[in-house]
């Protein structure tokens, strides 16, 4: 099929790879387009050059991927998430594409190391954590197991922040990431949408108007402009879109007040359209901190929702068809709007009636969950969300009634369970709740990992699952092993390699290839000098980052997330203290050099987690300068935690610290990264963890702690912490310690509330898993002793995490929710 009257163009030769070629483009780039000789280039401008000659290859398949997609009329996955956490894209790019190594040798040729240059890409600031870096994965999987698909997000100008620790406490700058351009993005000025905000709802007029059809009047527009950044999966075989919005003023300056001397209200306007796209999570713990939070979030989902209909409608002419076309995925709460949108949509500018409105959209939409913690499922009280979204709050009553009265009807439920189920939530100020708006608009929900989906089903949805049944299912999340590992960890890349051949690169489970190589003694110690070629690798980053010396023969013991009490970096700080005060008592014994390693960023408004960074600065600061234990305890947090931080501390690492309370970390992805790059896991049974462990063996991960039935029970029957601390000496001391402000001299009070709460309360469980985390820490020094076999345990980890390989989790989506072939 021609794309609607167009000419279908010729698909364009390849073009050539080879060094010879690249170093002539490279040079020509830097010529014509960066207006640079060679003589004259600095590294930024050769970085420039080189995206440049990556992208034009990238562009040849992504119009060629796009023609492929329109010709066969299929269906297309739009992804909409609030965070996509692509990171640097010149090596990926250029891996996918594969002309990595021929891309090294024309910059060689010409007298530039391609590691210096790839270091000065910025990191795109569009993400945390792992919910970012999952849509990332997500999209790069899609192009490789050649899914059609769009993924959509905001162009944050400034993302989450840039981290910097000053006198131990996190301070939140701008993250600059956009200062110099983005050579990888493209704006599309011609599929931008008007999104408005407020005013007031009319019934439509006119003869052809449905009961159900009213007429938005916003008080309040802005101009949503996409940039579009392409997304080669492996081998170039499909490479699709992600198109990130921008928001823009209708009008720019408001030149009478500007005439009048108002020259700050003139860009008032301005401003506030800009701030939509400025900063990704603005601080909610005030008033306007949640209204801004609300407005991106139905900015982007409104956006999104008028271009995949605009396009629906421009190539397969009804809006009825659009389920038979089009896969809409939301990634988490965060665009939960976009099912009243989208119901907006159908019944407002096409006509439809409620029941056919309603059908269409519960056939197109489906919703991953990512938390079973109430307050991260979103709600936002009704008078804010009915100033600012007024035609909305309408259809949201709407649903619900026709929600409520089929929960009735089924007999099933009582007034509990109804109001359960209900989007309004009575229980105090009423309240949208935008994860069972997501699930209820939803044909598909599922969970991220075998545990995480069924504690769904007896938790946050327990009665929506029980008044639909079949729509819950697992996806456990997996991670691209093409920047995990062949892209961040070289040396081990070519180690498996040289081992087993090329079938993993292109089948990750291939990877159980390797698993005979683990009792090979010969192979044992080539693994083990890779990876302390890694762990010397980001000694020398640390030494030049935060003027940290450690020691490469130490365990490298790692722990890299997001703060957060349910990751529990405090039960990690609180045992290191725990192991500081038994090497000081017993400084005989044979103590295993252990260097603990963390990194992350707190939520600009969360108190404690700050705080968590702050004690382990200090916790660093009294045991890194005692004589006592030098060599034999190091911590060191490592500020500014990104995608390229990680590819340099995941290969280093020799102990990977998955230790939240079970039952409340959905999945988690690092603890996959770390494993299949040579790490061991000390974790409890929580998130994917309990499939790693049904992966790799048992015998090859260290599992510790309460499980999520055991934490329930405890929370039922009246825990009480303070009589488990009292039991527990090391505990004991290591808390007392920490609140009576030994690791904080210049004002010891600082921690005494923070250890109050592990008192008083506990909700994390960390006084119940102290003594079996301890105990199992000291199970990982006696396995460090022998080398061969911690090595051992190491290879098999590789060599069974194949499963966990993103294609799988995407083809499960595609044959199971989108019904794609891939």
């Amino acid at each position: 099929m021609n794309l609607k009257g167009q000419t279908k163009l010729p698909i364009p030769a390849p073009r050539r790879v080879d060094p010879e070629v690249l170093a002539h483009e490279i040079v020509e780039r830097l010529t014509y387009r960066i207006g640079k000789n060679a003589a004259a280039a600095k590294p930024h401008d050769w970085l420039h050059a080189v995206i440049l000659s990556i992208r034009d290859r990238v562009i040849d398949a992504w119009i060629t991927s796009t023609q492929k997609t329109y010709e066969e009329e299929g269906r297309r996955v739009y992804y909409l998430s609030l965070e996509f956490l692509i990171g640097r894209l010149m090596r990926d790019a250029a891996s996918n594409m594969e002309m990595l190594d021929d891309m090294q040798a024309a910059l060689a040729s010409l007298g530039v190391d391609i590691d210096i240059i790839a270091a000065l890409e910025p990191d795109a600031a569009l993400g945390n954590g792992g919910l970012g870096r999952l849509a990332a994965c997500f999209m790069e999987s899609m192009a490789t197991t050649d899914v059609p698909a769009y993924g959509y997000g905001i162009r944050y100008v400034n993302g989450m922040f840039r981290q910097e620790i000053s006198d131990g406490w996190q301070v939140e700058l701008p993250e600059t990431w956009l200062a110099h351009g983005n050579p990888w993005e493209f704006e599309r000025r011609e599929a931008s949408y008007e999104v408005g905000f407020g005013g007031r709802v009319d019934p439509a007029e006119g003869e052809d108007a449905g009961p159900n059809q009213m007429h938005w009047r916003p008080s309040e527009r802005v101009i949503a402009t996409p940039y579009d950044t392409p997304i080669a999966g492996w081998r170039g075989k499909r490479v699709n879109t992600l198109r990130l919005w921008q928001a823009q003023p209708i009008d720019p300056i408001l030149l009478a007040k500007f005439n009048a001397g108002d020259h700050l209200g003139a860009l008032a306007e301005s401003n506030r359209a800009e701030s939509l796209t400025r900063v990704l999570y603005p601080a909610d713990s005030s008033a306007a901190g949640q209204e801004l939070r609300l407005r991106q979030e139905y900015f982007f989902s409104s956006a999104s929702l008028q271009d995949i209909v605009r396009r629906h409608i421009q190539y397969f002419g009804s809006i009825v068809t659009l389920p038979d076309k089009a896969a809409i995925q939301l990634n988490d709460t965060h665009p939960a709007v976009a099912v009243a949108e989208l119901m907006r949509i159908l019944l407002d500018d096409h006509g439809l009636d409620f029941g056919e409105a309603w059908d269409i959209t519960r056939r197109t939409f489906s919703y991953t969950n990512h938390t079973l913690l109430p307050e991260a499922l979103e709600s936002w009280p009704v008078p804010l969300f009915e100033r600012l979204l007024p035609r909305h709050m309408q259809i949201v009553y709407a649903v619900n009634s026709r929600l409520l009265a089929e929960a009735r009807k089924s007999g099933q439920f009582d007034d509990h369970g109804i109001g359960a189920i209900s989007l309004i939530d009575e229980g105090g100020d009423r309240r949208v709740r935008m994860g069972n708006l997501a699930f209820a608009g939803s044909h598909s929900v599922n969970g991220v990992s075998a545990l995480h989906t069924d504690l769904m089903k007896v938790t946050v949805f327990a009665d929506l699952h029980n008044l639909y049944p079949t729509r819950i299912n697992n996806k456990t999340n997996g991670v691209t092993f093409r920047r995990w590992l062949m892209q961040c960890n070289p040396g081990l890349f070519g180690l498996i390699r040289e081992a087993i051949g090329d079938r993993f690169m292109d089948d990750p489970e291939a990877l159980r290839d390797l698993d005979p190589f683990a009792d090979d003694s010969a192979f044992q110690e080539k693994f083990l000098v890779v990876k302390r070629s890694n762990k010397e690798a980001l000694s020398n980053i640390l030494r030049q980052k935060v003027n940290a010396r450690i020691d490469p023969a130490a365990m490298f013991d790692i722990q890299i997330k997001r703060i957060h009490e349910y990751k529990r970096q405090l039960l990690n700080i609180v045992e290191a203290v725990s192991l500081y005060d038994q090497i000081r008592s017993h400084p005989e014994k044979d103590w295993v050099p252990r260097v603990k390693l963390f990194g992350g960023k707190a939520a600009s408004s969360y108190h404690n987690a700050k705080l968590i960074i702050k004690l382990a600065g200090d916790v660093a600061r009294a045991v890194n300068h005692d004589p006592a234990v030098q060599g034999l305890l190091k911590l060191q947090f490592v500020p500014n935690y990104n995608v390229s931080m990680a590819e340099v501390m995941i290969p280093a690492a020799d102990l990977s610290e998955q230790i939240s309370t079970a039952g409340m970390e959905a999945s988690g992805t690092g603890n996959m990264k770390f494993a299949v790059n040579g790490a061991l896991t000390i974790g409890t049974l929580d998130g994917a963890n309990v499939e790693m462990r049904d992966h790799v063996g048992e015998e090859n991960i260290i599992i510790f702690g309460l499980t999520a039935q055991e934490v329930n029970e405890r929370r039922a029957n009246g825990y009480n912490p303070g009589e488990v601390i009292g039991q527990s000496r090391e505990l004991s001391q290591a808390l007392d310690a920490i609140a009576s402000g030994v690791f904080s001299p210049d004002d010891p009070d600082r921690y005494k509330g923070l250890i109050q709460g592990i008192y008083e309360h506990d909700w994390f469980m960390l006084a119940a898993d102290f003594d079996s985390y301890s105990a199992a820490q000291r199970n990982v020094d006696a396995l460090w002793t022998d080398g061969a076999l911690w090595a051992k345990k190491a290879i098999h980890n590789v060599a069974r995490m194949g499963w966990f390989s993103s294609d799988r989790t995407i083809r499960e989506y595609a044959t199971d929710i989108w019904k794609i072939e891939s």
